[in-house]
């Protein structure tokens, strides 16, 4: 390290104030704040430091991802095996060559399932940092200020909100959107008002639905004449495939604990509530993540199931479907986790938390249920509540204010 140490220190005149490579440096900073810590550090007695920064905090969420990462890569393997293993599909014509050509490999195993799913997540992972750096580089070599490492966990939560037969020009046009009008034109990381993970899948969900919704997506392998179709559980449950009033809740041989644990198709990282609740508790017990926000969402999303089912409906099956339903489908455990708790973009202030992620449980249910068109409602409840954050927090820091004028008044 000590050898690395002095070659970035030797090459670091190459990139200063009036030298040839003036403009790049900040790609020369960024690669010296990876490597080691920022330019910029406090010193003396006069500063108040803190060993959690922006690096240390970025490393900690996407510690908290690597499980969910595995099991989303092994998952993607696991549904294709099961889908070819009914007869439903068979291997495309690459998979073919590097599985039984190449590696002698069949589907089945756990290391033959991951290494399939990792086929596909790698590279929509590659293709999401190419095209994500490019656009943080840009913009910190037009504006003069250093990279940044706020791209780092949206170039692994964007990945993971995807579905893995996705093509890849799609992802890096959909990320490239997301940073550039999600975050860059609001002025960079920390002054964004909305998660550019989400901006980028908002605009990939509307601009190519195909890809990105309905029965195809899902699956890893070439459907066949009699192909399964792939759905989600959530879009079974909004056609009424699911029968709630039964006492097992389960949706053919699907049960609830397998969605729980992950056993189903979906986006490659939203799939198991069980390691997203591994990531709400390593988050919690580091502080970066706020248990009031997630409270809010459990909270939001309780009470209004719980409404509904008392409403009930004769047409929309959505209508009697349970909290519990509710937690493990979807979306709803990733984004209550690792997306409506970004420190940006959601409430700052304590009560500003628990109403924001209410109104993140309420929009959830409400769009799933009443617009069974679109059963999958996290994406947009969080952007529309992104929004709202900041006059959340004008009321309760109006509200504070009020308070401690009239308490120290004289």
């Amino acid at each position: 390290m000590k050898f690395l140490r002095n070659l970035l220190d030797k090459q670091e005149k190459l990139f200063k104030k009036g030298s040839k490579l003036e403009k790049l440096y900040p790609l020369f900073e960024a690669t010296d704040t990876i490597l080691f810590t920022p330019s910029s550090v406090t010193h003396g007695r006069t500063h108040v430091r803190d060993a959690l920064d922006l690096k240390r905090m970025m490393i900690v969420v996407v510690g908290a991802l690597v499980p969910i990462i595995l099991f989303g890569m092994y998952n993607v393997g696991d549904v294709a095996h099961a889908t070819i293993a009914g007869g439903g599909s068979m291997l495309d014509t690459w998979q073919t060559t590097v599985f039984q050509d190449w590696l002698g490999l069949e589907l089945g195993t756990w290391w033959s399932n991951a290494l399939f799913g990792a086929l596909y997540f790698v590279p929509i992972l590659i293709a999401c940092f190419t095209a994500g750096g490019i656009v943080e580089v840009a913009f910190s070599i037009i504006r003069g200020h250093e990279v940044n490492e706020g791209f780092l966990v949206t170039g692994f939560l964007l990945p993971l909100t995807l579905p893995p037969t996705i093509p890849l020009w799609q992802v890096a046009l959909g990320t490239v959107f997301g940073v550039m009008l999600g975050k860059e034109v609001f002025g960079g990381t920390g002054k964004n008002i909305l998660n550019p993970a989400l901006v980028a899948r908002a605009f990939l969900f509307f601009a190519y639905p195909a890809q990105i919704s309905g029965d195809t997506p899902w699956v890893a392998a070439m459907s066949g004449p009699d192909g399964k179709s792939g759905a989600t559980l959530l879009a079974q449950s909004a056609s009424g495939a699911i029968d709630f009033s039964a006492s097992t809740h389960a949706l053919g041989s699907e049960s609830w604990m397998n969605a729980f644990l992950g056993f189903e198709a979906g986006s490659m990282g939203e799939t198991s509530a069980l390691l997203c609740l591994v990531g709400a508790l390593i988050l919690i017990a580091t502080q970066i993540g706020s248990w009031r926000t997630m409270l809010g969402v459990v909270l939001g999303t309780a009470l209004t199931a719980l409404l509904l089912n008392l409403v009930g409906s004769e047409t929309n099956p959505m209508f009697a479907m349970p909290l519990w339903w509710h937690m493990v489908l979807g979306g709803w455990a990733f984004g209550a986790v690792f997306m409506a708790t970004d420190p940006v973009s959601s409430a700052f202030t304590d009560w500003g938390k628990l109403l924001y992620g209410a109104g993140i449980g309420v929009m959830v249910v409400l769009v799933r249920v009443v617009n069974p068109a679109y059963p999958e409602g996290m994406m947009l409840a969080i952007l529309f509540m992104n929004m709202f954050a900041p006059l959340i927090d004008h009321f309760f820091v109006q509200a504070n204010v009020k308070r401690r004028l009239a308490r120290n008044a004289t």
